[in-house]
């Protein structure tokens, strides 16, 4: 009995053991596919709601970090000024010929009317004799002309004085021959000849006196056209001779002898520069600008400068429209004093003002505008571990601080320096050197 409880016992012992080493296997099973699940269940959430976004790890250290700020915004742009005279007088040769002698040098102080240098023109010294003969000329025919009309006048005055006498007797007779025929006195013939006699005399009066005022008129027509021609000839031997005078070079205003482009013995073509005189009477500043810039420059725009410790104010007066390289040029003058000790040549810095100054959200200059247009930008988050690229809107800028209208707020920080290395990357993860 004994042995088969004890028997019994343990068959039922050993049948518990195996469904107790069932149940582990299950649990344990289950286990593996519980965290199995998880797993996929996290992969499965970080595929649809996780972070996709491209991450870039950069040095800190390698970075330009700068703050936005709410500020003043000032509309200007700095730009480069040479000095120049307020007005350069060119002296052109009026008349081509041989540089004989230079009086003066470059840089010298010179008043109205001084000798500059000398020509030489064997040609047009000729061509002014040859006129001057042909002035004289044509003179003489005048006064021969004129000798000959005066005579021509005399005689037909003379005729028609001697024609009136001779008409007067011829008058008197035909009328008392009239009385006569009446009186038969005399023959009919006889009264005939004498009143035909009178009628011919008084016809060639009458023709006389008419071929003078023809003569008179055409003599005083040939006259007329003999004294233009006169007239001309003299007006042309005046311009020649002045040509000929402006082969003597003189300042024509007071100023510095800036320039003389030949040298002796050079021969100079009509139109050929000669010399150039700077008045120093004031200065200007010529100013190149960015043609980036062109639709906002206009007249009267200010500027101011520093120079030998001093501030001076500039006022825009003249806007070359030619571009050449990208730029275009202007002329600024002095408003008030100018500086005492400036020189033709000298520079400065121009701080040239395109706009009112207004509060605005500015963030520093930097090389991001090269990479991204002024686009976008990388923006740190508040712990300064993460920068995240984000859109922004760039106004006006100056020297100094872009004009932000959109996307930034003040006091967050923003990666100013050249993103060229970092590609499309949408985060970047800072980390320091260690």
């Amino acid at each position: 009995m004994g042995d088969s409880s004890n028997l019994f016992f343990t068959s039922f012992m050993d049948g518990m053991d195996r469904k107790i080493e069932n149940k582990g296997k299950w649990k344990k099973k289950y286990t593996w596919i519980s965290i199995i699940s998880v797993i996929l269940l996290f992969a499965i959430y970080n595929i649809v709601f996780g972070d996709k976004s491209s991450k870039l790890n950069v040095e800190t250290e390698k970075l330009a970090i700068e703050e936005v700020k709410s500020d003043i915004f000032q509309d200007y742009i700095a730009v480069i000024g040479t000095v120049e005279p307020i007005r350069t007088v060119y002296i052109d040769a009026m008349e081509g010929g041989r540089v004989d002698a230079l009086y003066l040098d470059e840089g010298t102080m010179v008043k109205k009317g001084d000798l500059i240098m000398k020509l030489s023109n064997s040609n047009l010294l000729l061509d002014i004799l040859n006129r001057e003969a042909g002035l004289a000329e044509q003179e003489n025919l005048l006064r021969t002309n004129r000798l000959n009309m005066e005579q021509n006048k005399l005689n037909l005055e003379s005729q028609l004085l001697e024609l009136n006498y001779q008409l007067k007797k011829l008058e008197r007779s035909f009328h008392n021959n009239e009385i006569l025929v009446k009186d038969k006195l005399i023959s009919r013939e006889d009264f005939d000849q004498s009143k035909e006699l009178y009628e011919y005399s008084l016809n060639k009066k009458n023709l006389l006196i008419k071929t003078q005022k023809q003569d008179s008129m055409f003599r005083s027509v040939a006259i007329k056209q003999l004294e233009a021609s006169v007239s001309r000839m003299q007006e042309n031997i005046v311009l020649i001779k002045d040509k000929f005078q402006s082969l003597n070079v003189t300042a024509p205003v007071d100023g510095q002898l800036a320039i003389i482009m030949p040298e002796i013995g050079e021969s100079m073509s009509p139109g050929q520069r000669l010399a150039q005189i700077n008045v120093l009477d004031a200065y200007k500043m010529k100013v190149e600008i960015d043609e980036h810039y062109i639709a906002r420059i206009v007249k009267d725009l200010k500027g101011d400068f520093e120079f030998d410790n001093k501030d001076y104010n500039l006022r825009l007066t003249k806007i070359y429209p030619e571009v050449k390289n990208g730029r275009f040029s202007v002329d600024m003058e002095f408003n008030g004093k100018t500086p005492d000790q400036i020189r033709i040549g000298q520079t400065a810095r121009i701080r040239l003002e395109l706009g009112e100054s207004k509060q605005a959200i500015l963030i520093p200059r930097g090389g991001f505008y090269q990479s991204t247009g002024g686009q976008w930008v990388y923006v740190l988050n508040k712990d300064g571990d993460i920068a995240t690229r984000r859109n922004i809107h760039i106004g006006r800028q100056n020297p100094r601080f872009y004009e932000v209208l959109d996307g930034l707020e003040p006091g967050e920080k923003v990666i100013v320096s050249n993103y060229d290395t970092y590609g499309d990357a949408d985060k970047l993860v800072l980390k320091h050197e260690k």
